[in-house]
């Protein structure tokens, strides 16, 4: 049997990805999208993410991809996966409109056998209640993560696929196309499906829920968290790819929304979801740990301090800024004058009215009076201390990720701040005091 041809609807970040991965695996697709200035740009390599080695695989495929604004194009499709982003607000509702109007393009402008599926987010019984006679659904799960999602949709971990009947066969063409990817199928219910994707986020904040929790005593205590961290990987009950690493907050916008949905449908049911508003508490406190760490050691007695930020994306490796701890945190320092720089995310005015946008992260920290780095872009590594501490005129330091490395802390007239253990400002004194006991 020949490969499938295979289409994707809605070029945005999940069916850009998607689209770019499966001609890569050797499968002629057609990408599709209404927007004719998006389709024009992305034709350019004008991409409207920032994804590690995209825009080398469509170069490479460029034979086997084809962007268009035609919907005409998806009838040539076996199998047309519908694979926009679906938005939330700050509150992690989902806005359905975009993916409802794509979902309807698909029903009308694909061949009476193609198969149609969901690959978008989606809340449990949203595919049930789109089934329409005489065309094929499916619900597939995705599992792309910003800044590694090409090395994810190229070699998923496994499918899960939700289907109106488990028991039936998936049609071939569907069939042929998952194959490709040689890895574990997990076929469920519809409902079951888009609930999984929900359960895998909801164990990833509550790792992460453990992670912050324990880190913030390990600062308070004396305790290192980055040493406890092995101990757990070791744990078979916890595995070796546990996210144990703390952080400032949920971030992205994906597992907000999967708490409100989980929120949501407790409310409606009656069942307890004391636990899940806890962890949206925690990450809520979590994303003032810089602040309030500038606001005690820096602005309650220096008047009109001058601050560097480096990093505006939520995560290393992606232009996406929603729900960033960076803008949380600049948010609450609205009366401070603030040097940023950010190597993908361009500024916007309206964030902050005191900002110099910097074109490097030497430049942001020139003369400033403390440095918080809230984005572990891997290029911050690469800088020493030294060289920080030079071009800044004070001596604080809040790196949450712990980008700068520090051999010794004796040896530099620093206040450093890292998530999960306690500041050397701190062990300095400590030390201070023991010697002179």
């Amino acid at each position: 049997m020949t490969l499938p041809n295979i289409g994707f609807i809605g070029m945005t970040h999940l069916g850009l990805v998607s689209g770019v991965s499966a001609a890569e695996k050797g499968f002629d697709v057609i990408c599709y999208d209404p927007d004719k200035n998006l389709i024009a740009n992305i034709n350019e390599l004008k991409l409207p993410i920032s994804e590690p080695k995209i825009e080398n695989l469509i170069r490479k495929n460029s034979k086997q991809i084809r962007f268009t604004s035609e919907c005409s194009e998806l009838k040539k499709c076996d199998v047309v996966f519908v694979a926009p982003d679906v938005a939330t607000d700050d509150s992690g509702q989902s806005d359905l409109l975009s993916i409802n109007n794509l979902l309807d393009i698909a029903f009308s402008e694909t061949r009476p056998n193609a198969v149609i599926v969901i690959l978008s987010q989606v809340p449990p019984g949203y595919t049930r209640s789109k089934q329409r006679s005489g065309k094929i659904l499916y619900y597939q799960v995705e599992t792309l993560i910003f800044g590694q999602a090409v090395d994810r949709a190229l070699y998923p971990e496994r499918f899960i696929v939700g289907s109106a009947d488990p028991k039936q066969a998936i049609p071939e063409y569907y069939h042929s196309f998952l194959k490709k990817y040689d890895c574990p199928l997990l076929i469920m219910g519809y409902e079951s499906a888009e609930l999984a994707k929900i359960s895998i986020n909801m164990c990833l904040v509550a790792s992460v829920s453990t992670a912050n929790t324990l880190a913030e005593l390990c600062e308070k205590i004396g305790a290192d968290w980055s040493e406890i961290i092995p101990a757990l990987k070791l744990d078979k009950r916890i595995g070796p790819y546990s996210y144990l690493l703390p952080g400032l907050g949920i971030a992205g916008g994906n597992l907000e929304r999967d708490l409100a949905t989980v929120c949501n449908f407790a409310d409606h049911h009656g069942t307890d979801v004391g636990v899940v508003r806890a962890w949206l508490l925690n990450s809520k406190l979590r994303k003032n740990w810089a602040s309030t760490i500038l606001r005690q050691n820096l602005l309650v007695n220096k008047k009109d301090p001058l601050v560097a930020i480096w990093g505006l994306a939520y995560k290393e490796n992606t232009h996406s800024t929603k729900n960033s701890p960076s803008l949380a945190t600049i948010a609450q320092l609205q009366d401070i004058r603030l040097q940023i720089y950010d190597p993908v995310v361009s500024w916007n005015e309206s964030w902050h009215s005191k900002t110099k946008f910097c074109r490097s992260l030497m430049d942001a920290i020139d003369k400033v009076d403390a440095l918080i780095i809230m984005t572990p872009w891997p290029e911050f590594k690469q800088i020493c201390l030294n060289e920080i501490l030079e071009r800044m005129k004070g001596k604080l330091i809040i790196d949450p990720f712990s980008m700068v490395k520090v051999s010794d802390p004796l040896n530099f007239d620093v206040d450093l701040y890292t998530l999960g253990r306690p500041p050397i400002k701190h062990l300095m004194n400590s030390t201070k005091l023991q010697k002179n006991a």
